[in-house]
């Protein structure tokens, strides 16, 4: 039941307790489904493809049952990634459209209960890995969740707009971890892949901020639409377009995907550039201080935003489904 605030304004201390209490009745409602919601399996499952892919790529024929507890731990590793960061960003996500839903910004699971969720996920994740696979694999496992909970949430997300430029190494770094489980080393290869994906982030999660910055300002993460306006921004995610596309490419050159590989990487770069040139000539946000957008420049960028941010998902997938069959069906 809703506290009376008329009987408690005078009473601080009886309206904090009621609002805990609220708030305790609200956390007691968490199912499992809110707990795998910690996980953000969405991001999980792309992070386990790229994490099993570079697993899949490299040189070495690993054993069946030794792989699936590397790519196990990549998944854990990635959802206590993803429930640390829902602990840590509660009050924030509450502010946001998109993302008040969650767990912990909805009061269903407490800040408490997240934090000791995702810790005891991250220290069984790198220790299986370190216990049955290799100390490397385990070391870049940790580097990455430590890299995404404390540099990327807790330094960079509220304090520079190039927050997911610097944070989204994070996200990169699953290849790297896979090929690394197989052979107990992380050569140039692997880190192309990396790169592909370094490259990916910025043009893909600003494509998302572009029609949700609203959002991120009401929160006041000055993600780049917020900090630098929409023009700059739309001029950056077409530069790391036209940078990612070529590197897509690469791969190519060291012989790790055939020509379905080449045709996904080529084209379907081709494409991506194309969408980041529509962002990029979309108006939206370009006129000077006190002036007005019209309703079919919003909508256009908008549009435009959304077509991107949507197809990057696809392309990326498809790139790294191309490596996955090849060397799944070739051996090679």
């Amino acid at each position: 039941m809703i506290p009376n605030t008329a009987l408690t304004e005078d009473r601080p201390e009886e309206a904090a307790s009621g609002a805990e209490a609220v708030y305790a009745q609200k956390a007691l409602r968490a199912s499992p489904a809110d707990y795998f919601q910690l996980l953000k399996p969405r991001v999980m499952s792309l992070v386990v493809f790229t994490g099993l892919t570079g697993l899949v790529v490299a040189p070495v024929d690993m054993h069946p049952l030794l792989a699936f507890v590397a790519v196990l731990c990549i998944a854990l590793g990635a959802g206590s990634a993803g429930a640390l960061n829902m602990a840590l960003e509660g009050t924030t996500d509450a502010l946001m459209r998109r993302t008040r839903g969650r767990p912990v910004a909805a009061g269903r699971v407490t800040k408490q209960d997240a934090m000791a969720f995702g810790g005891v996920l991250a220290f069984l994740s790198v220790s299986m890995m370190w216990l049955s696979v290799n100390d490397l694999a385990a070391g870049l496992l940790a580097l990455t969740i430590v890299y995404y909970v404390v540099l990327y949430t807790m330094i960079l997300k509220r304090r520079t707009p190039q927050n997911i430029v610097i944070g989204g190494a994070a996200g990169a770094f699953p290849p790297v971890i896979g090929w690394a489980a197989a052979t107990g080393v992380a050569p140039l290869e692997a880190w192309v892949l990396f790169a592909i994906i370094f490259l990916w982030t910025p043009p893909h999660s600003w494509a998302l901020a572009l029609y949700t910055t609203e959002d991120y300002a009401n929160a006041g993460i000055p993600m780049m639409p917020v900090a630098k306006g929409a023009k700059s921004t739309r001029l950056q995610i077409l530069l790391y377009s036209l940078v990612m596309a070529p590197v897509a490419c690469v791969p190519i050159l060291f012989g790790m995907g055939g020509i379905s590989y080449a045709v996904v990487s080529v084209l379907g770069g081709l494409f991506f550039v194309f969408l980041a040139m529509r962002v990029f000539l979309s108006k939206a946000g370009d006129h000077p201080e006190g002036g007005e957008n019209s309703l079919y420049d919003v909508k256009k960028e908008a549009v435009a935003a959304r077509n991107l941010f949507a197809y990057s998902i696809l392309y990326l997938t498809a790139l790294f489904a191309a490596l996955l069959l090849h060397h799944a069906f070739t051996g090679v």
